[in-house]
């Protein structure tokens, strides 16, 4: 999972994919693939093979497999931010499950980073 993390925290991954959807840069697409691998990551990890939460499954829905085309620099925003917004959420999720599998005990008050795994995975 820390692997997922630092791939998606790659200068050319997160900060140059950002920078593309202000650029208007089709490469914005190319988040798609690492919003995936943090997504097979995520499911890897799933308790008992639980299914992701829907909040969740809208926003992957709407954020990958999604193709240029030129008449998309027409309508850029309803286009390209929900692939940032996937990989966003996606990147999220990672960076919490890592950040909490490091930690040898939680502390007494449920962090908000755990809970909106637990969220994700819809134990709560």
């Amino acid at each position: 999972m820390r692997r997922v993390l630092e791939n998606a925290n790659r200068e050319w991954c997160y900060e140059d994919g950002i920078y593309r959807y202000y650029h208007q840069s089709l490469k914005v697409f190319s988040l798609q693939e690492q919003t995936k691998a943090m997504v097979n990551a995520l499911a890897a990890i799933a308790p008992e093979g639980l299914p992701f939460c829907a909040l969740f499954g809208e926003i992957l829905q709407q954020g990958t497999g999604c193709e240029f085309s030129l008449a998309d620099n027409e309508h850029w925003p309803e286009r390209a931010a929900p692939i940032v917004q996937a990989f966003l959420h996606a990147r999220y999720f990672v960076e919490m499950a890592v950040k909490y599998a490091e930690m040898a005990e939680l502390p007494g008050l449920l962090p908000s980073g755990w809970a909106a795994l637990l969220c994700l995975y819809g134990l709560r």
